[in-house]
């Protein structure tokens, strides 16, 4: 931008910008700002003078109306014009002109950098306008000030036992909390603040109604669904369409007074900064700057994390546990003592080079099995069963309060208009019933085909996957044929090929799912959903069953499957070919804690690194096509057309959604998995937090009372852990064999690793030989064998009836709604009421009202002043 266009960090008036513009083309119809002033454009000199300190260039030139919002679009330099540039000139020039008759007014800012010209159109909506839309869609009004509910838990059990509560801080600029109602214009007096038109309805209201009338406005013709500013930007017509930030976010070099400090710095500074990982996060400030949907992930994922500390405490001590007690691990002691004395069979074939070994080669190794495989995983599997269920009931509870807290809790689900792919490709116009509205239409029997063509690919996939673990599978069998070749690689051959096809595996998992991930939008696209929430709803199913398949199948297979079905010495099971892979020594459980690390903490650290990466680069690339001037100052919505788009919640939830299901489905085989998830989620808090803050525009405020179909997967997720962690008790661990031989041979496990491993039939190998199985001389099945997999199955029985019952005991004791909101709402609704009511008996209840809470009650009476 060359330096004629700015003076002293404020925009010259439009027509300056024309006059230094090169752009020449007279027939380009501008879109002014409009001459006259709405009516909240009033102002005296004082609170013109308290606004000069605020942001400026967040407001229209005259330094009074607020810039709710804004649209960019981009025209080449020194350029021949295209015929679809005219086109598209006259698509925005209609479009303008349909925002301008529903009463919003703009004013156009021109910037020229090297490579194009970019106008940005800023828009206001009128006092007039906001009451009508806040009105129509229900936006919530403040009736009364009261005290904010920012209390929590650990900071009232720290205040009890008089612990310093070093995770608080004070936030400055807390916004204050009210008792609200529906929002009617015939009303007005009655709300708290109504004078003050410029602030009574919040920015992130602002924009939240400025977007609905740009998502409602046409700009071609009507039956082509040729409607709305998504359309617009996805034919390119707009660059962009965006919601200011509040000012930048870096902290004033000279001594400040925080309160001065804008939303945006505070979000920064006492949020997105890493020295404030330890802190409580100010879910008040977030729920005001972003909106309450964005709010709620933010929410749920500290109380997620919150809830981690416990889980990750007692893991920690059931590990330390195995490692005290490792020593007095009488099976291990054995193995190790047994020098030569266990002779073991090849595990692959002879004439392939396999050779014989000897049982204390895996010395180490079964020491290490231990930690993960003792009395205390069996406690631990029953307490994170618990944990999940208790978490997610809390969960109802915290999220019942905030809803409330954030005036969301009675939010219905509208009736939405079209999505705007939908529109543009439905075939036919029919009435809507609810609406009685003529709009776009796609037969749902047509979508059934669709469908199902969605779910064949789905499970085409999946095979795909099972393809590639079996791919993986052959990789581990052929990889470790040299490893026990090698005599000083024997004894590690088991771990080296197991780590590797791992670290194999989780390159596979990540790139097939983002793979899929691309082809489940199409496949979710071409379902033609006809309302946003049956698209997200449709695509999030798709994507976490896909996922669900890719991250957990192979570790499924360790768990399940793998050496239990082997066969003996002269009938081994084949697989192409190749022997059936046995667990190695120390018992499956290490290697299902092994392949659980890898995928879990590698799967973090790659997301991880894509945060931080792969928005710094999506940032130099747009700043680098743009080529802004960085030489002379910029304006607000200049820095903010740098940024890059939000993409949304989708990929934050997923992440922690399939971390969820590792740390629960699986814990039994890695109790370290909650501690190594809730140091993921203290750096995730963050980068996100970051993320939203510094690193993408700000997105459209968006109302939700709830985490959605979010909570139906971990709820299912947490009956699952349930059956999982029973079934790895019972056929995976060593916990019910030893316990069986404590109770009918010997308590102190004596004799044990002896009486597990059978005889290999005579003449079946070149040597004799012992394998691990309950087999006799001949190869069949013992009788301890067959009592083992009776008590085996009782154990799952037993298991799953006993935590579901007291699961369902949690459920029935814990309510939804705490009790003290549900005086809270009454009191509001209450208020509501009186609100809402004729004069006559607004002075009656009112009257009465006074009488019943005395003069004592200071906390509940509407205050003489506004804030």
């Amino acid at each position: 931008m060359s330096e004629n266009n700015k003076l002293n960090g404020t925009t010259l008036p439009l027509e300056d910008y024309g006059a230094t513009s090169k752009r020449q083309s007279e027939d380009k119809i501008k879109i002014l700002d409009n001459d006259e002033l709405s009516p909240d454009s009033e102002f005296d000199v004082e609170s013109e003078s308290a606004r000069v300190t605020a942001s400026k260039d967040c407001f229209f030139r005259d330094g009074v109306r607020k810039t709710d919002f804004i649209l960019a679009y981009e025209e080449a330099l020194d350029k021949k014009p295209k015929a679809s540039e005219s086109r598209n000139t006259e698509w925005r020039e209609k479009f303008f002109k349909n925002l301008k008759k529903a009463g919003l007014e703009m004013e156009e800012e021109v910037l020229e950098s090297e490579r194009k010209i970019i106008n940005f159109v800023k828009i206001h909506a009128p006092w007039e306008v906001a009451c009508a839309y806040a009105e129509d869609l229900a936006l919530q009004a403040p009736l009364q000030a009261h005290q904010n509910p920012s209390d929590n838990y650990s900071e009232k059990i720290l205040s009890f036992f008089h612990i310093p509560n070093i995770m608080k801080q004070d936030v400055p600029n807390k916004p204050l909390d009210f008792y609200t109602c529906r929002f009617k214009k015939s009303k007005l007096d009655r709300f708290l603040g109504s004078d003050d038109h410029i602030s009574f309805f919040s920015n992130t209201q602002r924009s939240f109604i400025v977007w609905e009338i740009l998502c409602s406005a046409t700009y071609g013709k009507k039956k082509k669904a040729e409607v709305g500013v998504e359309r617009l930007l996805e034919e390119d017509i707009l660059t962009a369409a965006y919601n200011l930030h509040d000012g930048g976010y870096e902290l004033p070099r000279h001594s400040y007074d925080p309160e001065t400090l804008n939303k945006r710095q505070v979000l920064h500074h006492y949020w997105a900064r890493w020295g404030c990982w330890y802190k409580y996060q100010p879910l008040d400030h977030i729920r005001e700057y972003f909106g309450e949907k964005i709010g709620i992930y933010f929410a749920w994922l500290g109380f997620y994390t919150a809830w981690l500390l416990p889980a990750s405490i007692v893991g920690v001590l059931v590990f330390i546990y195995g490692c005290v007690t490792v020593g007095s691990n009488k099976p291990a002691s054995e193995i190790c003592d047994s020098g030569e004395s266990y002779k073991m069979c090849p595990l692959c074939d002879e004439d392939i080079g396999c050779e014989y070994w000897y049982l204390s080669d895996v010395c180490l190794f079964v020491r290490i099995a231990y930690l993960f495989d003792h009395p205390g995983t069996v406690f631990y599997a029953i307490f994170v069963s618990f944990w999940a269920v208790t978490f997610l009931e809390y969960w109802k509870r915290k999220n019942a309060s905030l809803a409330h807290h954030w005036d969301v809790l009675d939010l219905e689900d509208e009736e939405e208009r079209p999505r705007t792919e939908y529109a543009a490709k439905a075939p036919e116009w029919k009435e809507n019933p609810v609406t009685g509205i003529r709009e776009p239409y796609f037969n749902p029997r047509q979508r059934i085909p669709r469908i199902l063509s969605g779910m064949a690919v789905i499970v085409i996939m999946m095979f795909l996957v099972i393809i590639f673990i079996i791919a993986v599978i052959m990789y581990r069998v052929l990889v470790s044929i040299p490893l026990f070749e090698n005599k000083d690689l024997r004894p590690k051959a088991s771990i080296i090929a197991s780590l590797s096809a791992a670290i194999v595996n989780l390159i596979i998992i990540m790139a097939l799912g983002r793979v899929y991930e691309k082809l489940a939008l199409k496949l979710t696209q071409w379902e033609m959903h006809r309302t946003q929430s049956e698209f997200e709803d449709q695509l999030t199913f798709k994507v976490f069953i896909f996922q669900f398949v890719n991250f957990y199948s192979s570790i499924i297979y360790v768990a399940f499957f793998k050496g239990k079905f082997v066969g003996y010495p002269g009938h081994y099971n084949r697989f192409f070919g190749l022997r059936s892979e046995e667990c190695n020594n120390g018992g499956c459980l290490i290697e299902l804690a092994q392949q659980l690390a890898v995928i879990m903490i590698g799967k973090q650290m790659i997301n991880n690194a894509q945060e931080v990466i792969v928005p710094k680069a999506k940032s130099l690339w747009h700043r680098f096509r743009v080529k802004i001037d960085k030489s002379v100052p910029r304006m607000r919505w200049e820095d903010d057309f740098e940024l890059i788009e939000n993409e949304g919640l989708f990929q934050e939830y997923l992440e922690m959604v399939l971390q969820f299901g590792f740390i629960t489905i699986f814990v039994a085989a890695f109790p370290l998995a909650p501690l190594f998830a809730l140091l993921n989620n203290w750096v995730e808090i963050r980068l996100d937090a970051s993320k939203f803050v510094s690193e993408t525009r700000r997105p459209v405020a968006e109302r939700a009372k709830n985490i959605g179909v979010w909570y139906t997967i971990l709820d299912s997720l947490a009956q699952l852990a349930v059956i999982s962690n029973s079934f790895l008790i019972a056929f995976t661990s060593e916990f019910l064999p030893r316990l069986l031989y404590q109770y009918e041979y010997n308590w102190d496990l004596t004799g044990y690793t002896n009486f597990t491993l059978a005889q290999a039939p005579n003449g079946t190998l070149s040597q004799p030989c012992r394998y691990k199985a309950f087999r006799d001389e001949t190869g069949h099945y013992t009788i301890f064998y067959w009592r083992l997999m009776a008590i085996r199955l009782g154990f799952v029985i037993i298991f799953e009836h006993v935590v579901f019952g007291v699961c369902r005991l949690i459920d029935l004791l814990v309510p939804d709604v705490p009790e003290t909101l549900e005086l809270k709402i009454k009191r509001e609704r209450y208020l509501a009421k009186q609100a809402l009511a004729d004069t006559e008996t607004m002075m009656m209840l009112t009257k009465e009202g006074e009488e019943e809470e005395g003069a004592g009650d200071v906390s509940l009476k509407v205050p003489e002043t506004t804030t």
